[in-house]
């Protein structure tokens, strides 16, 4: 439906503005005059850049999402209607990506769509996590209690997404501006040096000589590293996005000596918070596992959360499948097994989560605290030994002087 842009006076004669999506101006004029309004002006509204290009338009932050849950949580338990607090929330949204969402949704419920059917078809903005468990809400009646327990889900899940990231930005930063002064010093100070010897003349001491070759190497070949280093970043991306390549990576990256570790306390504390949200709000636990599955962030992983959903509609235990795939610790698996003996698999889930969660603030502390001093010494060592070879043939020349 397209939007329009209206402005009118209410009967304290206040001037109020705003767009609505609806069929026709007709439909925009009838719905003012319900809210007291008088319209004084209904126009389409135009379209800007962004509706010509996709990556114009902002995105829907995790941010955004937790406080329109959470206000919709607020709303529905104060006894408001569905479609009035679909209303209310759109019309203060001001992302105008989510608020064109957020009035679609509901346009489709007043049209007979069922709430989690609406989200559905936003699959950009609302996963499919999101969408089973309003669903699950739907059905047993108890919406704001799951939007509830959604929101909090969404903010933990945040918080060790940027934990995560946090660990590995670090490092990467300082790598790439360690590599910049590197080749800036080759490329542009190394070369005045280089003319300074030659016109003193005689051999330069093996350090600096190997300092210069590298210099005519990255003087010679530098618009070739730049472009190259493109292609493989492309050639990366593209093989990372095959099956097979995203499954040796994702291994590798499980392996890999201190950060593997890392990677995976983070994969099982999202698979035990995830899959306990889902169980507690009434999800299937075989509809859990595959959604959980799909939202592991890694190939390995979702691939032993699937056999144990297999296991599982063959009649047999989660914990057995788990313990064979060799990415969930003994202690997991254990935990696990008691949860599905005595009947209590999502608050054991749920344990299991804030177990790894706090595991991976400790690890990433840790991390932070090794990782700063080494990559400190190592670019500090880097950009001195450059120097130190220069400054080499200058002792030479003072020792002949002398």
């Amino acid at each position: 439906m397209p939007e329009f842009q209206w402005e009118g006076k209410t009967r304290d004669g206040l001037i109020k503005s705003g767009v609505m999506t609806a069929t026709n101006n007709k439909a925009v004029t009838a719905a003012l005059r319900a809210q007291a309004i008088m319209p004084t002006n209904v126009r389409v509204k135009g379209k800007d850049l962004s509706e010509y290009f996709e990556f114009l338009k902002p995105s829907v932050g995790t941010k955004s999402l937790v406080v329109f849950t959470r206000l919709f949580a607020t709303m529905i338990d104060a006894g408001l209607p569905l479609v009035q607090c679909l209303d209310i929330l759109g019309g203060q949204e001001e992302n105008p990506t989510f608020k064109k969402v957020i009035l679609a949704v509901k346009a489709d419920v007043e049209a007979g769509s069922t709430f989690a059917e609406a989200l559905g078809k936003h699959p950009k903005v609302f996963d499919r996590l999101y969408v089973s468990l309003v669903g699950a809400g739907e059905v047993g009646g108890v919406l704001d209690t799951i939007l509830n327990r959604i929101a909090i889900h969404l903010e933990k899940a945040q918080a060790l997404k940027a934990k995560v990231k946090g660990a590995l930005v670090y490092p990467v930063a300082v790598s790439v501006v360690a590599g910049g002064i590197v080749v800036f010093m080759l490329w542009k100070v190394i070369p005045v040096f280089e003319k300074m010897f030659a016109d003193f003349g005689g051999a330069l001491p093996a350090p600096t000589q190997v300092v210069v070759t590298l210099s005519h190497w990255v003087q010679s070949y530098i618009a070739y590293g730049f472009f190259g280093a493109i292609a493989m970043v492309f050639l990366l991306r593209y093989i990372y996005s095959t099956p097979k390549g995203k499954y040796f990576f994702d291994s590798l990256f499980l392996k890999l000596p201190i950060f593997g570790d890392l990677l995976r306390k983070v994969a099982v504390a999202r698979f035990s918070r995830t899959l306990s949200t889902m169980l507690s709000s009434g999800v299937p636990i075989l509809d859990g596992l595959e959604i959980v599955a799909k939202s592991a962030g890694n190939v390995v992983v979702e691939r032993e959360v699937l056999k144990a959903k297999a296991s599982i509609a063959e009649g047999k235990t989660i914990a057995e499948p788990l313990s064979e795939s060799g990415v969930f610790p003994g202690m997991v698996v254990q935990m696990i097994a008691v949860g599905e003996q005595t009947g209590a698999v999502d608050e054991m889930l749920s344990k299991i989560g804030d177990f790894y969660e706090a595991e991976v603030d400790t690890s990433v502390d840790a991390l932070t605290s090794l990782l700063e001093p080494i990559m400190m010494v190592g670019l500090g060592g880097t950009v001195g030994s450059l120097l130190i070879a220069m400054y080499l043939p200058i002792f030479k020349i003072a020792e002949t002087v002398g």
